[in-house]
């Protein structure tokens, strides 16, 4: 059976070339230019991946799903790299460590971290395989740990203490260079985030990597306050069946006036910062709107009783006269605990 996966392994990133480098498919930029950060927001639909560049050092956060682990190879090996100085898995789902078998197969690694080191799925058995082939052990960091990729640091704020619930484990880092800073969430979730919180973790960034694909389980209102970004990057797929990003998240970006750029819309996203300033370049669709509001405000709104759903007066998805309930605005409907029609877009 070992056999058989090695070869399978081989053939994905033998096709490698195929699946990342064809026409339209390329990053925005090449390798960074010396004195300069990088980072490289990879494509990889409903799932999570970012490469960190900056003085001939890298560091890769999350692979996505175990079929994107060929896309993966491929956008590093288009970057120059040679080595992976640290690799991060934020959290053991698939969609975050399925697709690091390849690179860890790959490249020579340093260092690689995950919240636990056991996790009985195949693709995290794929992950710690892979990593032990290479001598090396997969290591839990703390809050407070710190570590340099070149001349930017990078500092562990989370997770705050042990949780049940997978998402919530997810290693959250701040990375700093010069009077520039990222803040990576993986898929952490409100009780994370109101852990860091109490904890007084130094999560304000200019560039926040929006937990959990942009569900409305994350980037919680006093969370996303202060963070206190300028930019945020959603990594989701197109037409993703979870409904990511939700309305309620974009909602919150909007009010605080984040602009934001999303994988799905615009493919591979590169952050460049010079130290004091921060550049965006996409891969496509560089003029799309990424968080558009919903229109005017209707004078009230219509909530389906048996759904939880509410909707604009004059949407052809009314409920039934009976299973009906009006809001006042659309404040009071989510407070409600409706989420808003995606036909009418309330």
């Amino acid at each position: 059976m070992r056999i058989i996966e090695n070869l399978i392994l081989a053939l994905l990133l033998a096709l490698s070339t195929t699946a990342c480098g064809g026409e339209g498919q390329s990053a925005p930029s090449a390798a960074p230019a010396e004195g300069a950060l990088e980072v490289h927001y990879i494509d990889v639909g409903q799932a999570d991946s970012a490469l960190i560049l900056c003085g001939g050092e890298s560091m890769l956060i999350d692979g996505g799903n175990v079929a994107d682990s060929s896309l993966v190879v491929s956008y590093l090996a288009d970057q120059g790299v040679d080595s992976l100085d640290y690799v991060v898995c934020t959290h053991a789902h698939e969609d975050h460590v399925g697709g690091l078998s390849g690179p860890l197969s790959q490249y020579p690694a340093e260092h690689v971290l995950a919240p636990v080191t056991e996790y009985d799925t195949k693709a995290f058995q794929n992950f710690l395989k892979y990593t032990r082939q290479q001598g090396l052990e997969v290591t839990s960091p703390s809050p407070g740990d710190t570590w340099t990729v070149g001349d930017a640091s990078v500092t562990v704020l989370g997770p705050q203490k042990a949780y049940e619930d997978t998402n919530n484990t997810s290693i959250v880092l701040r990375l700093d260079y010069g009077e520039t800073s990222f803040l990576f969430t993986g898929d952490a979730e409100r009780d994370a985030e109101a852990d860091m919180l109490e904890a007084g973790a130094a999560l304000q960034a200019d560039v926040l990597k929006v937990g959990h694909h942009g569900s409305n389980t994350s980037t919680s209102y006093p969370f996303l306050r202060e963070v206190a970004p300028e930019y945020a990057v959603i990594s989701v797929g197109e037409g993703n069946d979870y409904g990511h990003p939700h309305e309620e998240t974009m909602s919150r970006l909007r009010d605080a006036d984040v602009t934001v750029y999303r994988t799905d819309l615009q493919g591979h996203i590169v952050a460049t910062s010079d130290g004091e300033s921060i550049s965006f370049a996409v891969q496509k669709n560089a003029g799309v709107p990424t968080n558009p509001t919903q229109g005017a405000q209707a004078d009230h709104y219509i909530g389906n009783i048996n759904s939880k759903v509410f909707h604009r007066p004059d949407c052809s998805g009314l409920p039934a006269e009976r299973n009906q309930v009006e809001f006042a605005n659309r404040t009071d409907a989510v407070n409600a605990g409706y989420t808003p029609c995606g036909r009418c877009k309330p």
